[in-house]
């Protein structure tokens, strides 16, 4: 690294909250210059850098010790109820299971969604909730019949206002069905298809009725059901299910702020970033709900581990531990036997250069005073007359 680049990435370092307050009041009671200023932040933020861990320091596996160990004292099945209608959410074990495992849909997922500041009233708020809530068509009909002669499904409507708006969405979803409005209500008819044949054949319209019934109409597809909240002195909405690309289209929807529990869609419309700030964030909260208290930083790290490869992956055997370059690291923690028979396929080499594969074998691991050789350069004695 040049000098150059090395200054610049002191001046790219961003110290702690704390640190700075403690900066600003040397600088102030010094009475130190702009230049002065400049150059003991520097020096601080160099520090700052070469004092973060000992060189040498196993910080992986004391990282994985201090979030493991305390969760052994969450509770197994853990719910948390939002709102005053009681959304049950997945809290506790479970959930930290569900964030480090990188599952990619949560048992339950959840958004919250803030309003801008001109939509930031109960009215707008009420309204909203009840447009995004998705609607199947199941839900916007009183009654269904099937019309064996006429191979035709016939649904009536519970609100007739929403006739001509329904019959329009269920035109756009079944391509294959012959959509019309008659007396009120509407009439879904298969259209002919051929068989391998060549012959023109309908469709059943009782193998089909179930999907019919499932078309959403209405609202945001996944969403199931959304309560609005009053946050000191902000209305936002709660909502059971997510679809976070969906919502942030919404005008009345401040982008900024709102969220989901849902890392894949985070990671889907905002990024990696946004995705490992998202399992920082979630980890976080689930770890404060139970009362436990760990270190951010090494949360930090398992959420840069996770997404170092530009994606989330999980802690396990088909994420982080699986692609371990080591095979006895690989072997030791899940799949011994198919790890070690692709190993010897594949003619594969470990260098043992790393913790697990040197406890195995009763080696010296390299961390520590075992990282470094010690060379000894003894002084040679002057013989009589130099």
């Amino acid at each position: 690294m040049s000098k150059e680049s090395q200054e610049n990435f002191w001046i790219e370092v961003d110290l702690p909250p704390k640190l700075m307050e403690d900066f600003d009041k040397v600088v102030k009671n010094r009475k130190l210059d702009a230049e002065q200023s400049r150059k003991l932040l520097e020096d601080v933020k160099r520090e700052y850098i070469i004092r973060r861990f000992e060189p040498g320091e196993a910080i992986g596996i004391i990282s994985a010790q201090s979030i493991s160990e305390p969760s052994t004292q969450m509770t197994m099945r853990a719910y948390h109820f939002a709102g005053s209608a009681g959304v049950k959410v997945t809290q506790g074990l479970p959930r930290l299971i569900e964030i480090f495992d990188a599952k990619r849909e949560p048992e339950t997922p959840f958004t919250t969604i803030y309003l801008k500041k001109k939509f930031e009233n109960k009215e707008d708020a009420t309204r909203l909730a009840e447009e995004i809530v998705e609607k199947r068509v199941r839900d916007v009909i009183s009654n269904i019949s099937i019309n064996l002669s006429e191979n035709n499904l016939e649904l009536e409507l519970s609100e007739k206002r929403k006739l001509d708006t329904v019959a329009k969405k269920l035109k756009e979803i079944l391509k294959a069905f012959d959509v019309k409005e008659k007396s009120g209500n509407i009439i879904i008819k298969p259209n002919l298809a051929k068989n391998k044949l060549g012959v023109e054949e309908e469709t059943d319209i009782k193998k089909v009725r179930e999907k019919i019934l499932s078309a959403s109409v209405e609202g945001i597809k996944g969403i199931t059901s959304a309560i609005v909240r009053r946050e000191g002195e902000e209305w936002t909405i709660n909502t059971v299910g997510s679809n976070f690309e969906e919502i942030l289209k919404l005008e009345e929807v401040d982008d900024t702020r709102t969220i989901t529990n849902n890392i894949f869609e985070v990671e889907s419309v905002l990024g990696v970033e946004a995705a490992r700030n998202s399992v920082l964030n979630e980890a976080t909260n689930t770890l404060n709900e139970q009362g436990l208290d760990v270190d951010v930083r090494h949360i930090n790290l398992v959420g840069d581990i996770m997404t170092f490869s530009g994606k989330v992956e999980a802690i396990g055997r088909y994420g982080v531990a699986g692609g371990k370059s080591s095979i006895l690291a690989r072997a030791a923690f899940e799949e011994t036997i198919k790890h070690l028979v692709k190993a010897s396929v594949r003619n594969e080499k470990d260098e043992l250069k790393g913790i697990f594969e040197n406890v195995m074998i009763g080696q010296v691991i390299p961390a520590g005073t075992g990282m470094f050789e010690l060379l000894i350069r003894k002084k040679e004695k002057k013989k009589k007359g130099e």
